[in-house]
């Protein structure tokens, strides 16, 4: 199945109820704000869209998350934000039951979730934990995963709030919680249920809490945030100031690709979503035309690069070849001026 790129005569902001907006990536990048995201918000939610902060960030329990976002002048009250320490501790309430001693192997976000859900908290596997929950947090090192590994030896339940590889930070790209998580993973030769994206528990936590009908999912990866989706049955929009670069996605298979393409908050929510229109000879998005011919992958003319960009993922997504080589794609998206004009 090929899945196009869809456009839309409208902004976003219109279309859909809710926004589960992923916030490492899309909102901040370690504790700076994506230029020009909080006025996005602003102008989305002005436009009648609720905003849910969506993370699979565990490390913060939500009001501290809040806090953070109001600090970089995006309007956050506490119930706004979701995490995945959240959908972590609904899912071991109902594996173990209220008032159950639970092994946390991560931050305060995961025993403020867990202390909210009737759970007990604790620090060592001699308590007796019934069960084990796992997330990021910059202070988890070999005492608590050691303490993690003897209570999954024993055969509890074990739920890890993501397993994200990679965790993008101000000076680059760090170990994420899918990195702890495997340290676990190979000493007691089991594997954690999972509660983040791109599985299903978020994803519901953020309809309950919001009451969305039709929300669309809003994120910076592949394969959590637009997976998820995917998984969701929901409309996704990628935004191009995170983890994911052109290339990635010119390569993403059917189950990773976004329903929309933005450069950032503002082009995503705000401003209409060209069509993408197959013509004699290629794809065309304004006034870029994305074409092959025999081996050669070509894309020529001018505009804005992200439209440059969605004529070029029609054209790889309709091939029946596969994508070219990585080399080659990197000089089809040089060819829109994607590294010119802009950083990812």
């Amino acid at each position: 199945m090929t899945l196009a790129l869809q456009g839309s005569e409208q902004p976003l902001s219109l279309g859909y109820d809710a926004a589960f907006v992923d916030l490492d990536g899309v909102v901040y990048v370690g504790e700076h704000a994506v230029p020009g995201a909080a006025a996005a918000l602003e102008a989305a939610r002005s436009a009648g869209m609720r905003v849910a902060f969506v993370t699979n960030n565990a490390s913060r329990p939500p009001a501290a998350v809040a806090a953070h976002l109001s600090s970089l002048g995006v309007d956050a009250a506490t119930a706004d934000v979701v995490t995945s320490a959240q959908a972590a501790a609904a899912m071991v309430l109902e594996m173990v039951g209220a008032a159950a001693a639970v092994l946390v192997v991560g931050g305060e976000g995961l025993e403020v979730a867990l202390v909210e859900c009737g759970l007990r908290p604790v620090r060592s596997a001699d308590d007796e934990p019934a069960a084990v929950v796992q997330g990021f947090a910059p202070e988890v090192g070999w005492r608590q995963l050691a303490e993690g590994t003897f209570a999954v030896r024993r055969g509890v339940p074990w739920v890890a709030s993501n397993v994200d590889r990679t965790l993008p930070t101000a000076r680059g790209m760090a170990p994420g919680n899918g990195t702890l998580v495997g340290v676990i993973a190979t000493a007691t030769g089991r594997q954690p249920v999972v509660a983040g994206k791109p599985e299903l528990p978020l994803h519901r936590q953020a309809v309950q809490r919001t009451g969305a009908k039709h929300p669309l999912v809003v994120g910076d990866r592949l394969d959590t945030d637009i997976e998820g989706a995917h998984r969701a049955g929901t409309d996704s929009l990628l935004v191009l100031t995170g983890v994911t670069q052109p290339v990635q996605l010119l390569g993403a298979p059917d189950h990773q690709r976004p329903t929309y393409l933005g450069e950032d908050l503002e082009d995503g929510l705000l401003r209409p979503h060209p069509r993408v229109l197959q013509v004699d000879g290629g794809h065309a998005c304004e006034g870029w035309l994305a074409s092959r011919q025999g081996e050669h992958w070509r894309v020529s003319g001018s505009g804005r690069p992200v439209d440059g960009l969605r004529a070029l993922c029609a054209l790889v997504w309709d091939s029946t070849v596969g994508p070219p080589p990585d080399d080659e794609l990197e000089s089809l998206v040089s060819a829109v001026g994607w590294g010119r004009s802009r950083s990812v």
